[in-house]
């Protein structure tokens, strides 16, 4: 029996399969930094932008919940990005959690674009988180925005064996996990309507000596500490090329 120190040694060695899923992390960061805020290109993102934003916005609705909040709805909007409504709760704890959910969205979503029965179960997860944010929704783009990634995912089960769902999780983990630097990008240099919850934390907290940049960005290291652990945690998870059947 191999000792532990090199059978974790040998799971570290980076398969061919995993070397390709980084590649698309990669290919999948550059082209969404690059189509996000260029005009007319960056209708393509808007669906799958704003399923983020409303994982974001679900954050913000869990911790309401968990600090004794009532919630009275999310609301979504293609220019304005995303509101969540409650009445109480703890603002220190209810403000980060929205660039929290996304990291952590975005961390489990990169692990899990690594393997498709892990993609599978994911796919499941993230379903029945959309159904929690329709049941608090508040207008009609919520509505259907919250049945499109379902959609998406029932058909990419369905079709040539579930090879691709994995690319779509993988694809929406990377967006999650830009979430932050966009937010804040959105708010100091294109000025959207409702402010990112980086400016209205800098607000709350140390009466502004710390701004907005400093939140957004503190938040936005979060979420590459939580890709490079779920990269790392996915090289040690999944080895067996076999478990991802190529698509055809």
């Amino acid at each position: 029996m191999a000792p532990i120190g090199e059978e974790i040694q040998a799971r570290l060695i980076i398969s061919q399969d995993q070397l390709q899923t980084i590649y698309f992390i990669a290919g999948y960061t550059v082209g969404i930094c690059l189509l996000w805020s260029i005009p007319f290109v960056k209708e393509i993102l808007l669906p799958f932008k704003i399923v983020t934003v409303m994982l974001h916005e679900l954050g913000h609705a869990v911790a309401g919940l968990m600090t004794g909040a009532k919630i009275k709805g999310i609301e979504v909007n293609p220019n304005e990005g995303g509101v969540t409504k409650m009445v109480g709760g703890n603002p220190y704890i209810t403000l980060p959690a929205g660039y929290i959910a996304s990291a952590v969205w975005g961390g489990i979503m990169i692990f899990a674009g690594f393997n498709v029965l892990a993609s599978k179960v994911l796919a499941v997860i993230l379903a029945i988180s959309m159904l929690m944010t329709l049941f608090w929704a508040k207008n009609w783009l919520t509505r259907i925005v919250s049945l499109f990634p379902i959609a998406i995912m029932a058909f990419l089960w369905w079709f040539n064996n579930s090879a691709y769902l994995r690319y779509f999780v993988l694809f929406m983990g990377v967006m999650s996990s830009l979430y932050a630097l966009w937010d804040v990008i959105d708010d100091l240099v294109l000025r959207k309507v409702n402010e990112s919850d980086a400016s209205q934390f800098s607000k709350l907290c140390c009466r502004n000596k710390l701004g907005p940049r400093f939140w957004g960005v503190l938040w936005f290291l979060f979420s590459l500490i939580f890709i490079a652990v779920a990269v790392f945690a996915a090289i040690l998870a999944f080895k067996d090329d076999g478990l991802n059947p190529p698509p055809s």
